[in-house]
């Protein structure tokens, strides 16, 4: 049986380890605020975009442009994985983790697969595994721009219209709510086109587009902006979806401190009322013997 100054001690550590995860959990809920604005701002820009472009790539011939172009070979895909440079957020990184390597065991088979890694717990963990690694970037978070997107589109651009990938996802945490995220595993090149059953009521119009200048120019500017704005678009659901995440799961270890203190002071208390008793029978027996 652990003594009261031994229980006194474990009440003590855990009191300042309750400490610790409110104060984590208010400085998540100060930032997921801000990144919740960012997100749902920059979220209809580039959704609209998508779906924009995405139809309107179905409509011309993928030799306009690059970044259309159907792949040909046996080059391999490149995965980028954006999870968190930091861990205490539960689930938030592992299932980032976890869907990345469904990915490539399924879309690895006989050839290898290149990653991007953004985040330092992805880029910990898959660099320790050997795998090759075209791209990385750690600490981005902290100060999230447009230009840290930029560079990344940049490089998944390249290794596409290089031949090196002949494909380019994204796997990323989609922010949902407080309470829920959702792994996402998104084709970024060659730049999906929309089949007639999702484009819904603009699937019967026909659309024909005039172009001033040319598709080709036009498709020069456009295409890469656009790879850069769900880049960014990826990074600001990421940002928001982790602070939600560590929120959640430090509002989760201080309740469950909380519950272990209440449990340790039981505890301790009934360890004291029996040492009480026992000094009680002593003093009398000692009495009773005299």
């Amino acid at each position: 049986m652990p003594s009261l100054i031994d229980l006194r001690r474990r009440i003590r550590a855990v009191k300042s380890t309750q400490q610790i995860t409110k104060a984590m959990k208010m400085i998540a809920a100060s930032r997921l605020r801000r990144a919740q604005e960012r997100v749902v701002g920059a979220r209809p820009f580039a959704q609209r975009m998508l779906r924009v472009l995405n139809g309107l790539v179905s409509r011309v011939d993928q030799e306009a442009h690059p970044l259309l172009r159907m792949p040909e070979g046996d080059a391999r895909p490149l995965l980028i994985v954006i999870t968190g440079d930091r861990g205490l957020s539960g689930s938030f990184n592992s299932n980032v983790i976890k869907a990345a390597g469904a990915f490539i065991t399924t879309e690895g088979v006989g050839r290898e697969i290149a990653l991007g890694l953004v985040g330092r717990k992805g880029r910990d963990f898959f660099r320790r595994r050997g795998f090759d690694v075209r791209y990385e970037q750690v600490n981005i978070f902290a100060k999230l721009k447009f230009a840290d997107a930029v560079d990344l589109a940049t490089t998944a651009i390249e290794e596409f219209t290089s031949g090196d990938a002949t494909s380019v996802y994204l796997v990323y945490n989609e922010f949902k709510s407080v309470m829920s995220q959702r792994v996402v595993v998104e084709r970024l090149l060659p730049i999906p086109r929309l089949e007639a059953k999702d484009m819904g009521d603009e699937a019967g119009l026909a659309v024909d587009y005039l172009y001033e200048p040319s598709p080709e120019e036009i498709f020069r500017d456009l295409l890469p902006r656009h790879v850069q704005i769900q880049v960014y678009r990826a990074l600001l659901e990421s940002n928001a979806a982790f602070f939600a995440a560590q929120m959640t799961a430090m509002d989760s270890a201080s309740r469950n401190a909380a519950d272990m203190i209440e449990n340790l002071t039981l505890y301790m208390n009934k360890v004291r009322q029996a040492a009480i008793t026992r000094e009680i029978i002593e003093v009398v027996s000692g009495a009773a013997a005299t």
